[in-house]
């Protein structure tokens, strides 16, 4: 099995009224990807660009459970 990280992520928008739940295994270019408006859906449509925490987790199935 592959040794990696991985990120269960909130981010918000300006007004900080809507949260958004992710989970990547590359966080700085998910974060990158909501900022430059790549991710599109729910993050585009409600501006989520801000970071706002992170958990890191040793395997996608525990990022994903929590």
């Amino acid at each position: 099995m592959e040794d990696k990280q991985y990120y269960v992520y909130i981010m918000t928008n300006a007004t900080h009224r809507t949260l958004y739940t992710g989970v990547t295994n590359d966080l700085k270019s998910r974060v990158w990807e909501h900022r430059e408006k790549v991710v599109q859906g729910f993050p585009e449509k409600y501006h989520v660009e801000y970071l706002v925490n992170y958990e890191v987790c040793g395997d996608i199935y525990g990022a994903i459970a929590r």
